[in-house]
């Protein structure tokens, strides 16, 4: 078992690496960072979405940003699309699964806004389906998803590509980059005083 273990963080350190050393994808999570940070700045908001472990990734970030991170600052303000049971419930019943994400985008989502959108394949019915609706309104959008990217290419300004094709290891790669935009809008937005 205990090399099982090993094996398991090794092979998520080593993907941590290859992100680490991708220009690439370090670039575009500074641009995450400075699009975030516009929209806050100018009084829109971020919408999050994800199925499974990257819902919990959306609630994750979402709740970081609106209570606080490493310190004390006013809140930001995010939302996570995956938490209301009754939305949720309701737009699956009436509209199909497909819709549980874009319908809200329609309903709480501005131009000037952001959508974060989780998808380790790149091919999750209701994430694209919110990232086709975000365009609509003229928000930004940015995409989270594994080395492949799928369909979101093509729907995405800015698109964090998790090296790997494995689901947990591009979570454990998301998880990290979530930590790291959330940290850095908290400093840019909200510098602690010396």
């Amino acid at each position: 078992m205990s090399t099982e273990i090993r094996a398991a963080i090794l092979d998520s350190a080593a993907t941590l690496q290859r992100l680490a050393a991708d220009e690439a994808a370090t670039g575009v999570i500074a641009g995450i960072v400075d699009l975030a940070c516009g929209a806050l700045a100018a009084g829109r908001k971020l919408l999050l979405c994800g199925n499974g472990g990257s819902a919990a990734d959306a609630q994750h970030w979402a709740a970081e940003l609106v209570s606080r991170f490493h310190y004390d600052r006013p809140g930001l303000a995010a939302i996570a699309l995956t938490t209301d049971s009754s939305i949720l419930t309701a737009i699956g019943n009436d509209y199909g699964y497909e819709r549980v994400f874009a319908r809200q985008v329609e309903a709480l989502g501005a131009a000037g806004d952001v959508l974060l959108a989780l998808s380790t394949s790149g091919r999750s019915p209701n994430v694209l389906a919110a990232l086709r609706a975000a365009r609509a309104k003229g928000m930004a959008t940015v995409g989270f998803t594994g080395a492949g990217g799928g369909d979101m290419p093509a729907l995405c300004d800015l698109l964090l590509r998790a090296p790997s094709e494995a689901t947990p290891r591009i979570q454990e790669a998301h998880e990290v980059a979530g930590h790291i935009i959330c940290a850095a809008i908290e400093r840019r937005l909200f510098p602690r005083q010396p």
